[in-house]
């Protein structure tokens, strides 16, 4: 039950401070001011004027809670953040802003007490973290999500994800990442929506609505923050925290749409990111942060800097020492200082030597009082802390049902030679083999502060769950994730011989994926390949799950498996969603949000590429053109791609008269048809090729998708419509243009499917 009602418990408790804080200055000044305003009245320029210049750099502070869990404490570098008491103190000083990533809503109580009873100006805290895909509920990693290419079931999950944090005492939280990722080496990957600009946009305008509700001041709504600004996605070699170096219309095409698409839907924060961009490091890049985010697009919220990220101005030989990264971060647009503690520690000393301006502190401040105010906390500082309206709202029977739904929806099935899938209920021995098979680890994924593996299903539990007689389901390892078991593969060619089907659960642990885990071979672990192709050799069919936080290169025994699941990270309902799957509870109904390759030395690859002078033609490798020597310059499974239980059919694309004409529409009619035996959901893809421009295009950009469902000799038709706007791109000027001309059309069920194809012509005049 979601009990959005402030209890009276919390209100009994926190009695006597929102006494106090009613009687205090900063409420007298800002109970008026409307709900969901981005400004502040003038009167507040009164409470920034009764401020020290140590008071304005506290508000300009945020600090990792002391109080705070495990997992909290294990998701960024080794830092020392005091003790409990010491945060009260700075708290009670003005010399903080706010805390991230603390325990729950009693430690929140107990902060704000003090901040809006103890402190001079009695100015909130904010509470933020890192709810990047659920809190105590968990589902899926954002890049599975992005898989099911339904943007409504993304909104719903990120909605109740904010209900259980806001339950917490949550104000903000840092996501969604939209980060466009098409290097497979890249750990982060796991936390965006993969390699395309459209779906990316789509994703992150989903989780930005999801998590700010339909109004800021509700207590079951907290702040989003689009990270990482910007192009964080394109390090070198996949190398995370590395260096960036793109053209300005690679920026503004590829790497920028996905922030405006979340600015738009309201976000009213941005995280800069940890990289340097062509030389300068976007936390002290005022072309970024100034020029292009302010000036061009008006963006009037706060700016924080990523975890440490101006001190690190340091190490990448921008900055002298901590006075100077501090001026610099500072001045070229970053309001809020996450961790370091520089702010607090140089900016007083910077005002008062004349190198940064006081307006320039002011206006910071300003961005972080109006965060607080659209947050509603100068209105009700305790508006989201209540305990036990955090015990009422997490982990549901909704909240789960939920996330076994976007669980189950997340899956990708790759391949099903011979309809091995679903399998049969009941009356076939099982044999569970792969380190995934059983146990609570490697369940919930990378990247959550809050969920437990120990809270969420296996696949075991889930199978057994699943099936008529759970005796008939054995499970055993065969190998660990990295390295092998004594007898493991011994006792793994027992199990399986024993059996009538093997399920191999193989892949990467939840710590291979993430921050700091770039992989410089996108392959399954040698010791996990080496159990695939002893088990292979039973002859036993094989059903292979992968889980993984990335695109692989799949080769030997795991590629030549008839059947194939992509079942990610995929959270608290993870076994039975993906029972639900293997069992034909469900039909498959994902698609690939990146291109998995041939082999890992072919990343970065993604299906959007260009033609190149020398494009090899349809058929066999040919001598010099453009292909590696091992392999074609094709995904092996691209984006888009994933399967159903029915046999899907594309036919009678209708253009109309194709043309479009310059201010008209083109309308593209294609049939769908599923001419299996059991039901299936279709994920129809709209693609378009601009065949001669004055800069070249790429082979293909997806411009639409509809996700169908079809009945067993169901057809439908499937409309797109297209405008001139759907084809415009940066001209030689930097300009948004459009030129007329000749492109291709493609609706297909991949990027590189050929589905129905035609051509049509944009006409000018």
């Amino acid at each position: 039950m979601n009990d959005l009602r402030i209890s009276r418990r919390a209100m009994v408790m926190g009695a006597a401070a929102l006494t106090a804080w009613r009687a205090s200055p900063a409420h007298a000044l800002l109970r008026t001011v409307a709900a969901e305003s981005q400004g502040l009245p003038a009167s507040v320029e009164a409470l920034i004027g009764k401020m020290t210049v140590e008071e304005k750099a506290g508000q300009l502070t945020l600090m990792a809670a002391a109080w705070a869990g495990g997992a909290a404490n294990a998701l960024n570098p080794a830092a020392s953040n005091g003790t409990f008491d010491a945060q009260l103190a700075q708290t009670r000083a003005g010399r903080l802003g706010g805390v991230f990533n603390g325990n729950g809503a009693e430690m929140a109580r107990q902060m704000q007490r003090v901040a809006v009873r103890e402190s001079r100006l009695k100015i909130p805290l904010l509470f933020a973290a890192d709810v990047i895909h659920g809190f105590r509920t968990v589902f899926p990693v954002p890049l599975a999500e992005a898989a099911s290419f339904e943007p409504e079931l993304v909104e719903k999950a990120a909605r109740v994800a904010a209900i259980e944090a806001a339950a917490a005492g949550i104000d903000w939280t840092f996501a969604p990442m939209v980060d466009v990722a098409r290097d497979a080496r890249w750990g982060r990957g796991v936390e965006g929506s993969g390699e395309d600009v459209r779906l990316g946009r789509d994703m992150a305008t989903a989780r930005v609505r999801g998590f700010q509700g339909k109004s800021l001041w509700a207590n079951d709504s907290v702040m989003s923050c689009a990270k990482h600004f910007a192009a964080y996605g394109a390090a070198e070699a996949g190398l995370d925290y590395g260096a960036v170096d793109v053209s300005e219309r690679t920026l503004r095409e590829i790497y920028f749409p996905p922030f405006q698409a979340a600015f738009d839907a309201g976000s009213g924060t941005v995280m800069a990111s940890f990289n340097e961009l062509s030389g300068v490091p976007a936390t002290a890049n005022p072309w970024l942060l100034d020029d292009v985010l302010r000036k061009e697009w008006g963006f009037d919220g706060l700016v924080v800097s990523d975890y440490t990220g101006d001190m690190e101005l340091i190490d990448h030989g921008f900055a002298a020492d901590a006075r100077e990264a501090t001026k610099l971060a500072f001045l070229a647009g970053v309001d809020m200082s996450m961790q370091s503690g520089f702010y607090m520690q140089h900016l007083p000393s910077l005002v008062a030597a004349g190198e940064v301006p006081m307006a320039r502190l002011d206006q910071a401040v300003r961005r972080v009082l109006a965060l607080k105010v659209r947050l509603g906390l100068f209105d009700d500082p305790f508006r989201r802390i209540d305990p036990r309206r955090e015990k009422a709202r997490v982990r549901s029977a909704g909240n789960l049902a939920v996330a076994r739904e976007a669980a189950r929806r997340s899956i990708v099935l790759l391949k099903n030679e011979g309809d091995l899938l679903p399998l049969p209920r009941s009356g076939k021995r099982i044999a569970l083999i792969g380190p995934f098979a059983e146990g609570k680890h490697d369940l919930i994924g990378p990247w959550n502060v809050y969920g437990s593996d120990a809270e969420a299903v296996d696949l075991l539990t889930g199978v057994r769950q699943a099936i008529a007689d759970p005796s008939l389901v054995t499970a055993t390892a065969g190998s660990g994730v990295t390295a092998p078991l004594p007898g493991g593969i011994e006792a793994a060619i027992a199990a399986a011989n024993a059996a009538d089907i093997v399920v191999l659960a193989i892949g990467e642990s939840q710590d291979m994926s993430g921050e700091a885990q770039s992989r410089n071979l996108v392959v399954i672990p040698p010791a996990q390949q080496a159990l695939a192709e002893a088990v292979a050799k039973t002859g036993k069919p094989i059903v292979v799950l992968l889980k993984n936080g990335r695109a692989l290169a799949l080769e030997g025994a795991v590629l030549a498996a008839p059947a194939i699941l992509v079942t990610w990270f995929l959270g608290s309902e993870s076994g039975p969603a993906t029972a639900d799957i293997l069992f034909g509870r469900e039909g498959p109904s994902a698609r690939l949000p990146v291109s998995f390759p041939q082999v890992p030395g072919q990343v970065p690859y993604y299906y959007a590429h260009k033609r190149t002078g020398r494009p090899n033609p349809a058929g066999p490798l040919q001598p010099y053109k453009t292909h590696y020597r091992e392999a074609s310059n094709a995904a092996r499974f691209p984006f888009g791609h994933g399967l159903t239980y029915g046999r899907i059919e594309y036919s009678d694309l209708d253009l109309g008269g194709g043309t479009l004409a310059w201010d008209g529409t083109l309308t593209v009619r294609a049939t769908i048809t599923n001419r299996g035996t059991r039901t299936a959901e279709e994920v129809v893809q709209l693609y378009i090729h601009d065949q001669t421009a004055s800069l070249t295009r790429p082979v293909r950009e997806l411009k639409g998708y509809r996700k169908i469902k079809l009945e067993p000799g169901q057809s439908q038709e499937v409309r797109f419509t297209l405008t001139r706007a759907d084809l415009q791109f940066l001209g030689l000027d930097g300009r948004p243009t459009v030129e007329a001309g000749l492109f291709r059309l493609w609706v297909a069920p991949s990027a590189e499917a050929e589905g129905v194809s035609s051509g049509f012509t944009l006409t000018k005049g």
